[in-house]
């Protein structure tokens, strides 16, 4: 009787095991289904956001001047609307309260965001699946937004190593060890084109109050720039309150700092790095919103030989200055730099890197933080 009662016990407990690996086994497999499923779409639409519109003095006569000649077109008395943004944007089912609103950088539009130049998926797919409504911007006289009230002459020379240079991925042709980038050649000509010319001279004030437009038909959300937005976005948090949280990838320029405590620029081989005044009323609503700042892997600590290290050397000690800046008057911004976190290997477009999920996750972990999720 005893070694029929030892018999089921062991068998009692095989049972207990096996039902427990099978529950752990479905787990884990409805979690890699809900990572790569189907993506679940409430809406999505398209829109242009902000923007203004010149008009030709005279009268135009449909008759006369109606043929589409553009090599000899007559402008009188014709509107051109221009200098807007154009939006994409996706909400999911069951959508959380506040969008992420993507802003891509210098030589760069929406597709920032979208798929890698490798294939996988970008924020765009990964934080819908995290039932974040997304909107991606093309910024005013760039990409689909690229209709300008002025005129530029847009050059057509060759440059894509010095973007494989600034872009951090290596030097001349050669990766960096470790780098989170595909080594395939066609994820470099996928990267390479990524890049779209301005359409139009580069106007602050344009591209600001075209984004502010944006959050003003949208309310309330959180602003991610990329690089050169990055300073477009303090100032765009600066004229519009609907803007609840910033996140900051690489920014490398447009650093505002009150007026009296402005600091020395920053000498780096190629250039000069200058932060910029402004009012103290201005800079105080910065530092009424949670703002995060992230910095990928190759940025060298003490001045090189190599112009694509060096401004992101001089970036890094500013942005620094920054972040101090704001918490001292009372600010809360946050600075990761991904190799000290131990995520490593990531190029200036961490959100695109082979390991963006990775840091994906981090900036989950801290909207969770926020409260912002």
């Amino acid at each position: 009787m005893q070694k029929l009662k030892k018999i089921n016990q062991a068998t009692c407990i095989a049972f207990l095991s096996i039902t427990a690996s099978i529950f752990i086994t479905a787990c884990a497999s409805m979690k890699e289904s809900t990572a790569n499923g189907p993506l679940l779409i409430q809406e999505q639409g398209s829109f242009a956001a902000g923007g203004t519109v010149i008009k030709n003095p005279g009268t135009f006569d449909p008759i006369n001047h109606g043929a589409f000649n553009p090599a000899n077109q007559a402008s009188e008395g014709q509107t051109l609307h221009g200098d807007h943004a154009y939006v994409f944007y996706q909400i999911p089912k069951k959508a959380r309260k506040l969008p992420l609103v993507f802003w891509h950088g210098y030589g760069q539009s929406a597709k920032t965001w979208e798929t890698t130049a490798d294939g996988r998926e970008g924020f765009q797919n990964i934080f819908l699946r995290r039932r974040f409504p997304v909107y991606l911007i093309d910024q005013p006289r760039r990409g689909r937004a690229a209709r300008s009230t002025k005129p530029i002459t847009i050059s057509a020379a060759p440059d894509e190593q010095l973007w494989f240079g600034i872009f951090r991925m290596g030097i001349g042709a050669e990766f960096y060890p470790g780098v989170q980038f595909s080594k395939a050649p066609e994820a470099l000509s996928q990267f390479y084109r990524h890049m779209v010319p301005n359409t139009g001279p580069f106007d602050l004030e344009v591209s600001t109050n075209a984004v502010s437009a944006l959050f003003n038909k949208i309310g309330p959300g959180i602003l991610v720039t990329h690089s050169h937005s990055g300073g477009q976005g303090w100032v765009t948090a600066i004229k519009d309150s609907n803007i609840k949280a910033i996140v900051a990838y690489e920014p490398g320029s447009g650093f505002v700092f009150p007026r009296g405590e402005v600091p020395d620029s920053i000498n780096y081989l190629g250039g000069i790095l200058r932060a910029t005044g402004i009012p103290m009323n201005d800079f105080v609503k910065l530092t009424k919103i949670p703002i995060i700042i992230y910095y990928g892997d190759y940025i060298p600590i003490k001045p090189t030989i190599n112009p694509g290290e060096e401004q992101w050397r001089a970036a890094l000690i500013m942005a620094k200055r920054w972040r101090d800046m704001v918490n001292k008057h009372g600010g809360d911004v946050t600075l990761i730099h991904l190799p000290e976190v131990g995520i490593k290997g990531n190029t200036h477009f961490p959100m695109s890197d082979l390991n963006n999920l990775e840091v994906a996750n981090h900036l989950s972990d801290y909207l969770k933080k926020k409260g912002l999720d």
